[in-house]
């Protein structure tokens, strides 16, 4: 159990629900428009990608191309990303909003991903859980990356002791950087070092901060 926890800063893929089946649809749409259909990706390839900066991304799933190219298909995969997960949204991990509900009633909880520009405000739609919310950012809010926004959002908030809910190495040494506690999800996509908390369920969150 951990004491005098007064904020919670989440990450979205992997945390707070699983997009890949999704999104694996889309940019493979998009990359064949774009003559590139030798780079088709898998729901895998994207669990093991989520969380990187955008930029970073691209130059994964497209290393023999441009920076140039990278940039256009990256606009055209972030487009019918969008456009899918519309009409078919993620899937929301179970016990998670049942979690929201319970800690967003003691504590203020906000969202730093290092996602494109709208994925959050996507999400929050398709779930119905901005009431649960206070804020959130991402580069394309501040131009900064995981760590920065994570400081910024305790920061603007009068945060002394936050703790950040992430499930890759890239969120535990973001974490570490901006200085605040790390919980390890789990049940999502990666792996951590030495994390603060494991969270095997997300309502095991609830049961750890008091």
């Amino acid at each position: 159990m951990i004491k005098d926890i007064d904020g919670v800063i989440f990450d979205v893929d992997g945390t707070i629900w699983d997009s890949t089946e999704v999104v694996q649809k889309a940019w493979n749409k998009a990359l064949a428009e774009e003559g590139l259909g030798y780079c088709h990706v898998t729901a895998d390839d994207l669990r093991g990608l989520f969380g990187l900066p955008m930029k970073a991304i691209m130059e994964r799933v497209l290393p023999d191309e441009p920076e140039e190219t990278r940039d256009r298909v990256a606009k055209r995969c972030f487009q019918y990303e969008h456009d899918f997960l519309r009409n078919e949204p993620g899937r929301v991990y179970d016990g998670l909003e049942e979690m929201l509900r319970v800690l967003s009633a003691k504590r203020p909880l906000f969202i730093v991903s290092n996602c494109q520009a709208g994925y959050i405000e996507l999400m929050l739609e398709k779930t119905d859980f901005s009431p649960y919310f206070k804020g959130h950012l991402c580069p394309a809010d501040t131009g900064l990356l995981k760590a920065d926004n994570i400081r910024r959002i305790a920061d603007e908030n009068g945060l002394k002791n936050p703790i950040y809910i992430g499930d890759t190495l890239l969120d535990e040494s973001s974490s570490r950087e901006a200085g605040v506690l790390f919980a390890h999800a789990a049940y999502g996509f990666g792996k951590a070092t030495a994390p603060d908390l494991i969270l095997n369920k997300p309502m095991d969150l609830v049961d750890h901060i008091r």
